[in-house]
Parts: structure tokens; sequence; C-alpha cells
């Protein structure tokens, strides 16, 4: 149901992206890397939050970490991250496969500015071996997403 969903989300709103499956599981960020032949940070992870008495989607770089302060002082309170089994029933997505489209409630979806460093990352889509392609500035658009600064800096390596 859950890569269904996903489905008929880029059907009516994207029609040009396209779901790419693999025979290998991509459920962490280090196996969808592996698998996408990407560097983790590319990867884009969903994260789900109860912020006060609702419920929130982060998507995030793959290697970046949340940061607690950032999260109080964007938000005004303290946040929570969601069980499993309340991720799937709120996306229908299973954790290894949660993604910002074809959610089963609507929810609100925040993007952390870390994906900006790449003109492309990879947000799973709806299944533990699926994935699309696509520039964060569009993927925020197509999900009504607004941009925040809820991450921890990311070290980046130079020569």
């Amino acid at each position: 149901m859950s890569l269904a969903s996903v489905r008929a989300f880029f059907a009516a709103k994207a029609p040009d992206i396209t779901i790419i499956e693999l025979q290998t599981s991509t459920a962490t960020v280090a196996l969808a890397a592996e698998a996408h032949g990407v560097a983790p940070g590319q990867i884009a992870k969903t994260l789900a939050f109860r912020i006060a008495e609702r419920d929130v989607l982060i998507v995030a770089r793959g290697d970046a970490r949340i940061d607690n302060r950032k999260m109080k002082e964007c938000f005004g309170t303290k946040a929570r991250m969601l069980d499993a089994q309340t991720v799937v029933e709120l996306t229908s997505h299973p954790v290894g496969g949660v993604c910002p489209f074809g959610l089963a409630t609507p929810l609100s979806v925040y993007c952390d500015r870390s994906l900006l460093a790449f003109d492309e990352v990879l947000p799973a889509a709806g299944a533990t071996h699926s994935a699309v392609r696509i520039a964060p500035p569009r993927m925020a658009e197509l999900v009504g997403a607004e941009w925040i600064d809820v991450c921890q800096e990311v070290e980046t390596e130079t020569c």
C-alpha cells in the first residue's frame, strides 16, 4: 500500500519523477548510500516527531544529526521522536521507507537546510527498497514543506 500511495502521489503531482526500486534493502542511510552509489549525506532521511500536540515530518541529509537546542528554538518546545508503529499508522510507510510523499495522514513537513548542500538527494519512496532522485527545492515544493535549520553542522572533509 505504501509504495502504491507514493506512485499515486508522483503520477498526480510529478509524473516525470521515476521511482527507483532495487532488489537490495535501502532501509538505512548506509545501505541506501551504498546501493545508489552516493555519499551518505545525499540520502534524504525522513524523521517523525511529536511536537506539543502535533505530529510532523522533518527531512534532513542522511549524515546529519538533529540538534535538540535548535529544535526547541525552532518549534518553541521539546520534540519527541515517534515510535515505529505510530509512524506506520500516520504515514503508511514502514520505517526505512518513510518519506514525505503519499502520506496516509496529512502532516506538516519541514526540510532542513542541510539538504541544500546537494543538487539532488535520494529520499525513500514508501518501501525499504525504493527511492527517488530529486532536487531539494522541488521536493519541498511538492510536499509543501517549510525550510528550517534544526540539524547539527556536518563536518565536510577537505583535501
